[in-house]
């Protein structure tokens, strides 16, 4: 069966997102649709569907499902998630785009490991607001938002790549400026508790032209 390259493009776009949040529930979804021939996928993503794949991936989403609702320790692992989400969301991109040429296949390998990497560095500067709050309540809620997203979204992107692609975007987006708003009301009183916001302002005071 032939793939559109927007399709292709689009279903990366989504796949790449939802890894950047939880990859081993992103390939574990992909794996048993594969598995199973409930959807048509790429024909790049043929072995996704292999036994030592869903096995793995299940094993490491079980571990991620209570790793990742732990305050503190949710920082540590999302840290050495680095170093597995990015890479791995650009080879499921770089089997995907298999019908498509060279070229656009390392292209589209990039842009999966871009957008990967945009969606982790969101979740984890979000996670980094949230985990100073006292009650697990807000860490875990997230982090399971977190884990029906990357499923919801996988799966939504193999019957609908095009509308789960914008989706993808969009939540991008949100979470960019979420994080961004997030980080600036942690500041704040960081700044008040260390003196930083007071030292500032002396040393604008002390400037020729000053008040």
């Amino acid at each position: 069966m032939h793939f559109s390259a927007a399709n292709i493009t689009a279903l990366i776009v989504a796949a790449s997102f939802a890894g950047g949040l939880n990859i081993y529930a992103t390939v574990l979804t992909l794996g048993v649709l594969a598995r199973t021939h409930w959807v048509a996928l790429p024909p790049g993503l043929s072995g996704i569907g292999d036994t030592w794949v869903i096995v793995t991936c299940a094993a490491m989403f079980a571990v991620e499902l209570f790793a990742d609702k732990i305050p503190g320790f949710d920082m540590v692992w999302n840290g050495l998630q680095t170093v597995i989400r990015v890479p791995v969301a650009g080879l499921v991109a770089y089997h995907a785009s298999s019908q498509l040429s060279p070229a656009m296949q390392i292209l589209a390998t990039a842009i999966g490991a871009g957008i990967a990497l945009a969606a982790h560095g969101s979740k984890t500067l979000v996670r980094a607001a949230v985990t100073p709050s006292p009650e697990p309540v807000s860490n875990i809620a997230l982090s399971s938002t977190e884990d029906v997203l990357a499923v919801g979204i996988t799966w939504f992107a193999t019957h609908h790549p095009l509308v789960a692609a914008s989706m993808a975007l969009v939540l991008l987006v949100a979470a960019f400026f979420a994080a961004r708003m997030l980080v600036r009301a942690i500041q704040r009183p960081l700044k008040r508790l260390f003196g930083w916001e007071k030292s500032s302002t002396l040393n604008a005071e002390q400037r020729p032209g000053g008040p």
